[in-house]
């Protein structure tokens, strides 16, 4: 096949009838699917090859798929579209193993040329042999002047050079370090500092991280801006794209993490904004992230004694949030990690219940992002209240298990990280994302993880992650069609299509749910996970239109 492209083109053809078929369709309206007519923006119909053979005509275009699996569009339910530009375009140090690496790629950087702050993202000081960080002015010497922030893994601190430091003003604000690790308020103002860059530029790495989750099969993206993270216009122009008519881009689900006080407050931010938003949620953040140290716990971290992490708001802060957001019937919610920073967001959804009432709570669908520790009795609030979780499979597989950063930082309570099938036991709406740029938009890796979760007790079937990353992720963000995220008659045609080894029904405990394996429990088959190769995505379509296609597919 040739290169891969965006098109945009309406399907792969002209006549607006479009027949996919000699393929599998993933859908619940025929388990054995082989076939999907397409008609215009609409899935019009789902069967089987034979009865393709009968309905089509010259008057169609058709697609031979030649095996391949046609499912729902990803939704990946947490992403940063401007960070994930930048991460994708710049200094990348996910492979760097040590203070000396990173100062070498840094200095391979400012060699190949450019000007304004070199930037670079991944770097994780827990897989190194020697934590040892490089001081700062190793860093600026290292790019020759130029002014350095390179964020860490979780994008919760940062190193940067003295420059940077200076430029952004952030000496005395709460998490600098004159060893150039800076954290909360410091990292925050570094981070703006570094990408303060015009809307041109900002335009365009956008447009690079959308064409990058559309290459990897997602439909639509949830963009969690914050003032800590993005400017308004960052805002404005994520949410700008779905107004584009000449991009071909998957679709912009906007959140903004700022918060309110009152209902008068809230209508008031959200008509300052000047674009619609899902809502006053995302990262909003109530604490930080295991990896920096900045998650809320209620015992010391591990591997720094005295640590507890940081708790941004208090209860009546968030409480407030939550009723001016239910007044208003809005999605309201934070960024949660910590046990303790669950506790806050809990105790505020009582006391928020207590002004409003729970049925005003429960029916504004609020969303809690990330939701890494969560026990048996937080997990029963969060189900009284309704509350989604959006989650992140890609953090159990970079840091789970025995070793690894969660065991660093936590120890035994490193066992309990990430209870997605608890969430589920209790009736906890969940969705899936990647926090792009902190894991990267690989969807399939993804619902290997659920599948493979490190602690088996919170494994959950194939089936069910690939719920929780397509159809789930628009009930997350209210969309306004219920249809969205299935293949069947009169649901939007959005959808990928993915070259696959073999179909099969994948369970994370063949003792309970074996069952389902049996071609008698009608279960749609999806790509088997465990060949070392994820599917390789085809083409991408959004309300029929093609967002991406591998070289020459249906031509």
């Amino acid at each position: 096949m040739t290169e891969a492209t965006t098109s945009g083109k309406d399907g792969p053809g002209s006549s607006g009838v479009t027949l996919y078929r000699n393929g599998s369709v993933y859908t619940a309206a025929d388990p054995f699917a082989t076939a999907m007519l397409v008609d215009g923006g609409t899935v019009a119909w789902v069967g089987s090859e034979q009865a393709a053979t009968s309905i089509a005509d010259s008057s169609m275009d058709i697609v031979d798929l030649r095996g391949a699996l046609v499912a729902p569009g990803f939704v990946d339910s947490h992403v940063h579209l401007t960070e994930t530009g930048i991460a994708l375009e710049s200094l990348q140090l996910g492979a760097v193993r040590s203070a000396g690496q990173l100062l070498d790629a840094v200095a391979d950087a400012a060699a190949a040329g450019g000007d304004g702050p070199l930037l670079g993202h991944g770097w994780d000081e827990s897989l190194w042999t020697d934590p040892t960080l490089p001081e700062p002015g190793e860093l600026e010497r290292a790019a020759g002047g130029r002014q350095v922030y390179l964020s860490r893994t979780d994008a919760h601190s940062a190193l940067i050079s003295p420059s940077l430091a200076a430029a952004a003003r952030v000496e005395g604000l709460d998490g600098f370090a004159a060893r150039g690790h800076v954290k909360l308020a410091a990292h925050a103002a570094a981070r703006l500092a570094a990408r303060n860059l015009p809307a041109d530029t900002l335009r365009a790495y956008q447009r690079r991280a959308l064409e990058e989750a559309a290459a990897n099969g997602y439909a639509a993206v949830a963009e969690m801006g914050a003032p800590h993270i993005g400017s308004v216009l960052d805002l404005q122009l994520a949410a700008g794209w779905n107004s584009d008519s000449g991009a071909a881009l998957p679709e912009v689900l906007p959140y903004w993490g700022q918060l309110v006080a009152s209902q008068p407050e809230a209508e008031a931010l959200l008509t300052e904004l000047g674009v619609p938003v899902r809502g006053l949620a995302g990262d909003l953040n109530i604490d930080g992230s295991i990896g920096s140290r900045t998650a809320s716990l209620r015992e010391p971290y591990a591997d720094a004694p005295g640590e507890r992490g940081t708790t941004y708001l208090s209860t009546d802060e968030a409480a407030a949030h939550l009723a001016a957001c239910s007044l208003l019937g809005i999605q309201g919610g934070f960024h949660v990690i910590g046990d303790a920073g669950l506790d806050a967001a809990l105790d505020a959804l009582d006391q928020a219940a207590a002004e409003v009432g729970e049925q005003r709570i429960r029916a504004a669908g609020h969303r809690f992002e990330h939701v890494e520790m969560a026990d048996a009795e937080a997990i029963a609030r969060l189900a009284r209240y309704s509350v989604t979780v959006s989650a992140q499979p890609g953090f159990d597989a970079a840091w789970g298990g025995a070793g690894r950063l969660y065991e660093q930082r936590l120890g035994s309570r490193s066992q309990d990280m990430n209870p997605f099938a608890s969430f589920y036991s209790a009736g906890v709406p969940i969705c899936f994302g990647s926090d792009s740029p902190v894991t990267p938009l690989r969807p399939w890796a993804a619902v290997k993880a659920c599948l493979e979760h490190n602690n088996h007790a919170q494994r959950i079937s194939a089936r069910a992650a690939f719920l929780g990353h397509t159809r789930a992720g628009w009930r997350a963000a209210r969309h306004p069609n219920p249809m969205a995220g299935q293949l069947v008659p009169g649901a939007p045609a959005t959808f990928a299509v993915w070259e696959v080894d073999e179909l099969m029904v994948q369970v994370a405990d063949g003792r309970v749910q074996s069952w389902s394996t049996d071609p008698r429990a009608r279960t749609p088959l999806l790509p088997a996970l465990d060949t070392g190769t994820d599917p390789r995505c085809l083409q991408t379509v959004r309300n029929g239109r093609e967002l991406f296609s591998a070289g020459a597919f249906g031509s």
